[in-house]
């Protein structure tokens, strides 16, 4: 398959630093009480003015992030900062259980039930450390990564709604979310608890919700770690999958494992093939492994963090494994996002589209969508992208 990798690479990188980080630069900064808005029109303009702690997070990460691995511009570093500090001031309870959102001022508006607050700060702070060698900001990821590990096998805590001695379940998305986690913090740890916290995040993944009679991952597992006929039990969510799995090529890569690699990439490609809607093109947003009805209304949504951690995955799978059916699935992915989710007249992306591949809602963040899936794809993409185009230059 003839593809010009330096062409994608440079339309990638243009895309991230022309386009989607000027708008998140431009639109997002609260100058006057600290944090970001992300509740955000077409346009940009600011339509709620609450302040969701996960996505204050995810910004701070990306501002740091973007200065540490693609170029050190001030403007950046200056708004990680910024953000850091607010959540520091605001964002918890004096003992870093972090809050799920403040209003504007920072008042806490919800309790830190909400387990990724914390994760999302961890990584934040963790990345604003490499970025200006302040140990402060090395504490906070350290004491809040401490708190989510004691939390991971009750995430919610008190804040459960399950009655006592109801159906004992645990997610996906903590372990997924902790093979990342453990990466960005790597320097922070020491070697041995950095192995153990690796293994066992692995041994979750691809030993527990893997599930290899169906050849897919599972989003629900009992506590023994069996499926259950329900429907949190039947759950799909193909997008999860795909996304951990670039997080699984990473931790292979890092650790010198191919085979992991190699699953990792067979896992992804089942996923997808198994998600995508083959009368409308992309991949659902939720399924039910048995075929039945779905709770979630919006299971045949087309959303964007799902094309882009899809885009991320069989790029990073074809640069490791050489896998045509993978450079193949990105070009196919690829076609959709950018006829689908760009925005034709404003910078960055639509988040919701209807099964059909309209718009379904024309916002550009909000409760959900912030910065983060968008500008780490696309900062992802062309970074791959470039290492195959020096492949691509040299044979």
């Amino acid at each position: 398959m003839e593809v010009d990798f330096k062409a994608l690479a440079a339309q990638y990188k243009s895309e991230l630093l022309d386009r989607v980080m000027p708008f998140w630069m431009e639109k997002s900064i609260d100058a006057e009480c600290g944090g970001f808005f992300t509740c955000l029109e077409r346009d940009g303009s600011v339509y709620d003015t609450d302040k969701f702690i996960w996505l204050q997070g995810r910004q701070v990460w990306m501002l740091a992030t973007l200065y540490n691995k693609v170029e050190p511009r001030q403007e950046w570093l200056d708004a990680a900062i910024a953000g850091a500090e607010f959540l520091m001031k605001y964002g918890h309870d004096g003992h870093y259980n972090w809050y799920f959102s403040l209003d504007r001022a920072g008042h806490p508006l919800i309790e830190p039930y909400n387990i990724f607050s914390y994760t999302f700060a961890v990584i934040a702070f963790g990345q604003l450390y490499i970025a200006t060698g302040n140990s402060v900001y090395a504490d906070v990821a350290k004491k809040t990564f401490d708190i989510v590990l004691s939390k991971k096998d009750n995430p919610k805590g008190k804040w459960s709604k399950a009655a006592p001695g109801a159906r004992a379940m645990k997610s996906f998305d903590l372990p997924m979310i902790l093979c990342n986690v453990s990466l960005e913090i790597e320097s922070l740890l020491k070697a041995d608890f950095l192995k153990e916290t690796i293994e066992n995040c692995i041994h979750e993944v691809m030993d527990v919700f893997y599930r290899p009679e169906l050849d897919m991952i599972v989003e629900h597992v009992s506590k023994d770690g069996s499926m259950v006929d329900c429907f949190e039990g039947r759950l799909q969510n193909p997008g999860h999958a795909i996304e951990a799995m670039w997080f699984i090529m990473d931790l292979g890569r890092r650790l010198g494992r191919q085979d992991l690699i190699e699953k990792a990439v067979h896992i992804a490609l089942r996923e997808i093939e198994y998600g995508w809607d083959k009368q409308y093109d992309g991949i659902f947003y939720f399924l039910d492994r048995l075929g039945h009805p779905q709770q979630q209304l919006e299971w045949d949504q087309k959303l964007w963090w799902v094309h882009i951690e899809t885009l991320i995955t069989t790029l990073k799978g074809y640069e490791q494994t050489g896998n045509e059916d993978c450079l193949r699935w990105f070009m196919r992915v690829h076609d959709y996002v950018w006829s689908h989710f760009v925005d034709p007249m404003y910078p960055e992306w639509f988040g919701y589209l209807n099964r059909r591949g309209e718009v379904l809602l024309s916002l550009k963040g909000g409760k959900w969508k912030g910065c983060f899936h968008v500008p780490r794809g696309l900062m992802q993409c062309y970074q791959t992208l470039e290492k195959l185009a020096e492949k691509q230059q040299k044979t």
